[in-house]
């Protein structure tokens, strides 16, 4: 009897799958027949399984007991640095609140525009179902990406962009190709969590900059350059992750002109481009991407499940990391992931669907704005778009105890240490507002801030 509750449980035997034979089953067991006659009549009556009269016995409907999955309890227990956001909200259970988390709630992205996309791709072509694709990446795509450019005045040929398997991977493949192991990186301060997680995977050195309202701080940013003589400038264009501020253009001329004069290449990440209601300066578009190498991806807001990703830059450039790309992965992009994605993009749908989610993020903002307010937390600034607020907590409230007693609600927050080089965001934290609907989140932040 054990036995068999133990295939059931284990889910090697599911409802309607018939039981091995009284005779196979003694065998097995090195037991009488008569045995396992009793065992399956006394679980026939606890109705696990039931019998069929001259075909056997069967495993029942009802027998299958509820899926459940053990909470790993070193999630809990991580050290509260640059992964362990990324791992509590990619590990929460389904009912947890995710506030801290970087993505849209699913009822926010075109998912009737990825089916129809989904079901066009289905009817393609069997090569583009079952092949690598080109190497460069689809056509299809990269013909979008280079209209979508050419907007912000880059003029590009088809070989200067590459797709890749996601923002992530672009920004991996590149330090890859730039770096060394003991290196100097120069990042924002604060930036996002994963640059620094990439980066110490990288072993470079890592100097941030204090990022202002308008950019980073260009006199440190030049004491750097001078003092650290760094190879590359990791940052994000548009809405700054996490404080979702921009950089202003005469900070941008200067932090080009500081480039130029020492040699330094800048990573431009654009992931949340299209989540700006009017653009703004784009070092790429102002450098011509002679020094800039530019990177983006789809994965806040079309899909964060078709992974696909892309890098524009010179076409020398271009050249090697299409080739080390080969060497270290094969290919970049699924071509599924990216014809389904072309697909979306070349739809008026897909403008319709930025306009909405434009109008609920501004919408959002203001209500979690005046309700962080209320409980005495403070957004640094308030971003022109997007879904992020950079927040400074009241009084000495420590972000990452506040996460960590959270985590025991079931609820993942983002403290701000683990976006700062220096450590000094202790009193920050990032916030998801469109995250922020369900009530157990402020009334807990209400009783944890004023207790």
């Amino acid at each position: 009897m054990e036995a068999i509750r133990a295939r059931i449980a284990g889910r090697s035997l599911a409802p309607g799958d018939r039981l091995p034979s009284i005779r196979r089953f003694a065998e097995t067991m090195a037991v009488s027949p008569s045995t396992v006659v009793e065992a399956y009549d006394r679980l026939a009556a606890e109705g696990l399984i039931r019998a069929r009269p001259g075909s056997g016995f069967y495993v029942s409907g009802a027998a299958l007991p509820p899926l459940s999955f053990a909470v790993d309890p070193s999630l809990h227990d991580r050290a509260v640095d640059p992964f362990w956001v990324s791992r509590q909200s990619l590990e929460a259970p389904p009912e947890a609140l995710k506030p801290g988390c970087g993505w849209l709630p699913a009822d926010w992205m075109p998912t009737e525009a990825l089916r129809k996309a989904l079901r066009a791709v289905a009817r393609a072509d069997d090569a583009l179902l079952t092949d690598y694709g080109g190497v460069l990446g689809s056509r299809a795509l990269r013909r979008i990406l280079l209209g979508r450019l050419a907007t912000e005045g880059l003029q590009l040929g088809q070989d200067q962009v590459l797709l890749t398997a996601s923002g992530t991977h672009a920004v991996d493949l590149t330090c890859r190709y730039l770096l060394r192991p003991g290196d100097t990186v120069v990042v924002d301060d604060p930036c996002y969590f994963n640059f620094r997680a990439l980066l110490r995977a990288h072993q470079v050195q890592v100097v941030g900059v204090p990022y202002t309202p308008t950019g980073p701080d260009v006199e440190r940013f030049e004491a750097v350059l001078k003092q650290a003589s760094p190879r590359l400038y990791l940052t994000n264009a548009g809405l700054q992750n996490p404080t979702g501020a921009g950089i202003a253009p005469q900070t941008a001329h200067r932090l080009l002109n500081l480039a130029a004069a020492h040699d330094l290449t800048i990573i431009e990440d654009d992931l949340f481009a299209d989540l700006e209601p009017e653009p703004t300066t784009r070092l790429a578009a102002l450098d011509g991407l002679n020094r800039v190498i530019r990177i983006g991806s789809f994965s806040k807001t079309l899909s964060a499940s078709l992974r696909c990703g892309y890098i524009a830059a010179r076409v020398d450039r271009i050249s090697d990391l299409a080739d080390l790309q080969v060497a270290t992965g094969f290919v970049g992009a699924s071509p599924v992931a990216a014809e389904a994605i072309a697909h979306v993009l070349a739809g008026g749908g897909y403008r319709k669907h930025l306009d909405e989610v434009h109008r609920r993020l501004a919408r959002k903002r203001r209500e979690v704005i005046a309700r962080l307010r209320s409980i005495g937390v403070e957004p640094w600034i308030e971003p022109r778009g997007g879904f992020n607020l950079w927040c400074r907590l009241p009084g000495e409230i420590d972000s990452a105890e506040l996460a960590r007693a959270a985590l025991k609600e079931d609820i993942v927050l983002a403290p701000g240490d683990v976006f700062s080089p220096s450590q000094t965001a202790s009193r920050f934290m990032r916030i998801n507002v469109t995250h922020c609907d369900d009530p157990r989140l402020m009334s807990f932040l209400r009783l944890s801030l004023s207790g």
